[in-house]
């Protein structure tokens, strides 16, 4: 099961995992796109591509819900 984490890891922003415009590498370490694109979408713990997360549905929500730990450290 795919990980949801809630905030891009480099600038701390809410990443819903109902909503669009998060990004992962094969890691699962997360990003807002404005924060992909300054990366050129790879990924700065890995060097791995960073490609767009698919979105869960809230319904889905309920029975595998999205990770609560924010990994972004200022």
């Amino acid at each position: 099961m795919l990980e949801m984490r809630p905030d891009c890891e480099r600038c701390g922003t809410d990443l819903p995992a109902h909503a669009h415009g998060a990004f992962i590498c094969s890691y699962e370490c997360t990003y807002c796109a404005e924060c992909a694109d300054a990366l050129d979408d790879r990924c700065p713990n890995c060097g791995g591509d960073l490609a767009d997360r698919p979105t869960r549905s809230k319904a889905r929500q309920i029975a595998d819900p999205a990770s609560t730990v924010r990994r972004h450290k200022p």
